[in-house]
């Protein structure tokens, strides 16, 4: 695979996956695995879930594999329900396969939007540290700047505000003041005017690298102020959506309404699916047919989509990720409290978490999260490998207690073996 396969799709650890159900994996070979990565957040209600397996041989029984844009009757069932079951702005729904065609489509609608305001520019206000794909507009409105070396001319009307990271001071001490600030410089470096140069928030509904959610009070701001000068609000949920963080929307711990929402990943737990939501006046912005895609509302899909959803809220997943959560938090911060001077923080929400390395000095230890990351592995744990000072942790939302609670075992065993190793 390596010598035929382009090595940008490398960096994981090297294992052969054969079968997976629930929340553990197997290769070849007969080793299992305890997953903690969800296949980085995509099989939410569990590998393999018997919902998705008996939906998606009902449309393999027919045999219906793909249909273009024309309607077939998985789609239309899919986007019922998806509507019937998401909070009432959400009149709309856009299909499409990955979380970044998602975040450029929302991009679309919010510089149509501001057009028809009558917006001057179409701009879009980002935040420092979020990721949002890696397509051109998708990666214009992230943050990492050596990843957007090679684009060699940003878009000017696309801007970055600084990020409110608990280890800031005056972020955590006063998060909207915080904001203000923040945008009170941005408007004077660049000379802009909000209700006339700006069409759009993105917002990562938690920064991915590290699960860490924004002050509550910060997100509100930005809300307000966005609602009193006629610009959208769009949270990118890719990781955040669809149970993962004890509720349907990762946005609702904030106590807002967003305009536009982005999902993917977790949305079929299994096969590519991701999707926009958002009012009528938004979603129905573009012309007819100016904003399809070959494999949008693709009949396998939906039928994956409509199980996954109706297992997220029937079988108990979303209530077993708040609750189960709980313990997994508990427990992650005993593992903290023995490891003082190298986890300098956990982060997260739900059966979402995120270790942070750095010693004492504030120093990151990616070295330290490579080899904790390979111990697990040898020792049936599979983790969130991010190649920074971080190590991801997000069971699908079917595990069980017993289930979580050896994984973070393993996880503590490794932690302290690659500490005696490296130190």
């Amino acid at each position: 695979m390596y010598e035929k396969e382009s090595r940008s799709m490398h960096g994981q650890m090297p294992i052969i996956w054969d079968k997976a159900e629930g929340f553990q994996v197997s290769d070849p070979w007969g080793n299992t695995w305890i997953d903690f990565s969800s296949t980085i957040f995509v099989t939410n209600s569990g590998h393999g879930n018997k919902r998705i397996i008996e939906a998606l041989k009902r449309v393999l029984d027919k045999p219906l594999l793909h249909t273009y844009t024309y309607g077939n009757i998985e789609r239309i069932e899919y986007i019922d329900y998806l509507i019937s079951n998401t909070p009432k702005q959400f009149e709309k729904a856009f299909l499409l396969s990955a979380g970044t065609e998602a975040t450029e489509c929302a991009l679309k609608l919010m510089r149509l939007y501001g057009q028809k305001k009558g917006k001057k520019k179409g701009g879009i206000i980002c935040f420092e540290g979020n990721w949002h794909g890696r397509t051109l507009g998708a990666q214009m409105m992230g943050w990492n700047p050596a990843q957007k070396e090679w684009i060699g001319y940003l878009d000017p009307n696309i801007h970055h505000l600084p990020f409110p990271y608990p280890w800031r001071d005056d972020a955590v001490k006063n998060p909207v003041d915080f904001f203000k600030r923040g945008l009170e410089a941005l408007c004077k470096e660049k000379n802009i005017n909000p209700q006339t140069d700006i069409a759009g928030f993105m917002l990562e509904t938690f920064q991915g690298w590290g699960a860490i959610f924004y002050p509550k009070e910060f997100v509100q701001a930005v809300v307000e102020f966005a609602h009193q000068n006629d610009i959208l609000v769009t949270f990118d949920e890719m990781q955040a959506g669809f149970g993962r963080t004890g509720k349907l929307f990762g946005y609702m711990h904030y106590d807002v309404e967003p305009d536009i929402l982005c999902c993917g990943k977790g949305a079929a737990s299994s096969l590519p699916l991701s999707l926009v939501l958002g009012s009528s006046e938004v979603m129905d912005l573009p012309d007819i047919g100016s904003m399809s895609s070959t494999h949008s509302a693709n009949p396998m899909i939906c039928a994956a989509g409509k199980a996954n959803l109706e297992a997220l809220l029937e079988d108990g997943y979303i209530k077993n990720s708040e609750e189960l959560g709980k313990k997994f938090h508990i427990e992650l911060n005993k593992i903290q409290a023995k490891f003082p001077e190298y986890i300098s923080s956990v982060q997260g929400i739900g059966l979402l978490a995120a270790v942070i390395f750095n010693d004492k000095q504030g120093k990151p230890l990616s070295s330290l999260c490579d080899l904790i990351s390979e111990y697990c592995l040898q020792r049936g744990l599979i983790v969130v490998h991010t190649g920074r000072e971080s190590i991801k942790l997000a069971p699908p939302l079917c595990i069980n207690e017993e289930g979580l609670l050896e994984g973070l075992s393993v996880f503590s065993g490794a932690i302290a073996d690659a500490i005696k190793k490296l130190v």
